[in-house]
């Protein structure tokens, strides 16, 4: 029995699309949330995959959050020992951090539906090409040493990258475009989106457009990552 541990930051942001390739490829799916009283026991690196999702806060932000300190020392040793882990937006940023990379605020919040430029034509990522994907961040971070830049945007040169066969890190969101917890994102970032000039009913209209096609192409491009694996 293979085993998939999710992490996430925020209730709001779970698996979502990305749940079906998962099970789909064997694996039995647990979760833990970040203010569990039990997480700073959780071992991160024993679970066959981790996945980490998004949230609000910054990798800086340590002060305020003191688990991510917790979580990124834990998340380094799974990192070293090259275990299978895939991180989305915030799970991007702790896994760019966890292996040594700056994460900063970026030049400005890059939110709603649009392309990413794929790098690596025969990467997963291919599966993405001239697809419009969910964007909702603010932050950035320098290429950790060692890491392959599979997509880029025009605000964000590091949209996605990977280290070998079993580590992959995603900025956007591929998972999201079909979940209803959408509606918690609009109602609990009101203010980020306002700030950032995007409205509710834009967002809603290019859900509906593009949801679909994001989350369709999302779950082809983690079905081929998780089918090459290496053991």
């Amino acid at each position: 029995m293979k085993t998939a541990l999710i992490i996430r930051h925020v209730p709001r942001e779970g698996v979502a699309g990305f749940r079906a390739p998962i099970e789909a490829a064997g694996y039995v799916i647990d979760r833990v949330d970040v203010i569990d009283p039990e997480f700073h026991a959780v071992d991160l690196v024993a679970p066959d995959l981790v996945v980490m999702m998004g949230g609000p806060m910054g990798v800086y932000e340590q002060e305020t959050y003191p688990w991510i300190r917790c979580q990124l020392g834990r998340l380094a040793k799974r990192l070293e020992a090259e275990r299978p882990t895939l991180g989305v937006c915030f799970g991007a940023q702790m896994m760019a951090a966890a292996l040594g990379a700056e994460v900063y605020a970026g030049p400005a919040k890059e939110i709603g539906f649009g392309p990413i430029r794929i790098h690596v034509e025969e990467s997963p990522l291919r599966h993405l090409a001239d697809v419009p994907v969910l964007h909702w961040h603010g932050d950035t971070f320098t290429r950790p040493e060692g890491t392959e830049v599979l997509a880029s945007s025009e605000l964000y040169p590091h949209q996605a990258f990977r280290r070998g066969p079993n580590l992959l890190a995603l900025q956007f969101h591929a998972e999201m475009g079909e979940d209803e917890r959408f509606e918690d994102w609009i109602a609990q970032d009101f203010e980020y989106l306002a700030a950032a000039g995007h409205c509710q009913k834009e967002l809603r209209a290019a859900h509906d457009t593009h949801g679909p096609g994001a989350v369709a192409a999302g779950r082809a491009m983690i079905a081929e990552w998780l089918a090459g694996l290496s053991a």
